[in-house]
C-alpha cells in the first residue's frame, strides 16, 4: 500500500500487528490474495486498519520505516 500514514494528536507511535484470515476478508481482497490463507494487517491505536500485506516481516518492517513501534496482537 502507498497510501501516507497520519498520526494522531498525541503522537500515539504504536501499531497493531494482527493475522487476518483471508476468508474472512471482501472478495476483491481475497481475489488478489491469490493461495494464501492469512494475510497481516497494521492498525492503529484507535483500530483504524492502515495496512495488509502478505508476510508478518513485511508488516512489522513497514511499521519501522514509518517511525512506528509495532506490537504483535494475539
Amino acid at each position: 500500500m502507498n497510501t501516507p500514514i497520519e498520526y494522531n494528536a498525541e503522537g500515539d507511535r504504536i501499531v497493531y500487528v494482527k493475522t487476518v484470515d483471508v476468508a474472512d476478508l471482501p472478495r476483491d481482497v481475497r481475489d488478489k490474495a491469490g493461495d494464501l490463507d492469512h494475510l497481516y494487517a497494521v492498525h492503529d491505536s484507535d483500530g483504524q486498519q492502515i495496512a495488509l500485506v502478505t508476510d508478518r516481516k513485511m508488516a512489522f518492517f513497514l511499521a519501522r520505516e514509518h517511525d512506528l513501534s509495532p506490537v504483535a496482537v494475539h
